[in-house]
């Protein structure tokens, strides 16, 4: 997956002229494999935002500290182990071979290549997100106060006082499940 510069000769051997790799981007699927594992995710977020070569312990240190919620001086030697470790053998080579990265293994040093851009508004936090999950709280009162309404106007109906007739009960009804409903819809793509 690496890319390798052409060289081309001309008929002296004397001038050897660098000719630029063709400029690559990643399919789909290949996004979707790299930013699948939390690790590899935050290895690329750290490194958007800093610039130039990186420590490969200091990449380690940040991304323990993510992962236990806590800062870097309060990790625990095994705590920076297990993710340094982990770095070291499997992810960053993996962001290497697909060019997000250029990775200098003995030197223990990452710097971040302009593929990676490619995927960086895949990295980008929302608000659900962070909490895992939409307010899901809001949207069970709207729908309880809808399915309490709703059993108060059956109940009426079942009783024979309705207030209002049949056929505009039902329509009510549905009425108030659509609008929670696409309110719900509206609020989740936002």
């Amino acid at each position: 997956m690496s890319t390798v510069n052409a060289e081309q000769t001309s008929s002296s051997d004397t001038d050897v002229t660098e000719v630029a790799p063709p400029e690559r981007s990643l399919s789909k699927d290949d996004t979707f494999h790299i930013l699948q594992n939390e690790r590899r995710r935050r290895v690329l977020q750290y490194l958007s935002d800093t610039e130039g070569t990186v420590d490969m312990r200091d990449i380690a240190e940040q991304v323990a500290a993510w992962e236990h919620d806590t800062t870097v001086q309060q990790l625990t030697s095994n705590q920076r182990q297990r993710v340094y470790i982990a770095l070291y053998q499997s992810h960053l080579p993996k962001l290497a071979d697909f060019d997000l990265i250029t990775y200098n293994r003995s030197r223990g040093v990452v710097e971040r290549t302009p593929l990676a851009n490619q995927v960086t508004h895949y990295l980008q936090e929302t608000d659900e997100d962070s909490t895992g999950e939409l307010d899901d709280g809001k949207w069970t009162r709207y729908y309880g106060g809808a399915t309490v309404l709703s059993i108060a106007l059956v109940t009426l109906a079942w009783f024979g006082t309705p207030p209002i007739g049949s056929l505009q009960l039902a329509t009510l009804i549905t009425a108030i499940y659509a609008v929670v409903t696409v309110g719900l819809m509206r609020s989740s793509t936002d």
